[in-house]
């Protein structure tokens, strides 16, 4: 008999609170195991991206946005 083993990584969002000892009890029974999840970087968005984008991309960006919202409004 050939068992396939398959391991996924899911992210699930808890409904419930219940599900915290569900999911403990799993990991115990070596069926699942909980990853704990990364903090989220406190550092800004704009900060983090700053440069990331060439100056002629990005000034065709900013200009096709300016553009846009322009006929957004008329």
């Amino acid at each position: 008999m050939n068992k396939e083993i398959i391991m996924d990584t899911l992210t699930m969002q808890v409904t419930n609170q219940n599900a915290y000892s569900l999911l403990n009890e799993l990991e115990k029974l070596h069926l699942i195991k909980v990853l704990k999840k990364e903090n989220a970087s406190s550092q800004k968005l704009s900060d983090k991206f700053a440069g990331k984008l060439p100056l002629d991309a990005a000034k065709k960006l900013q200009d096709h946005i300016k553009q846009s919202r322009d006929e957004w409004d008329m």
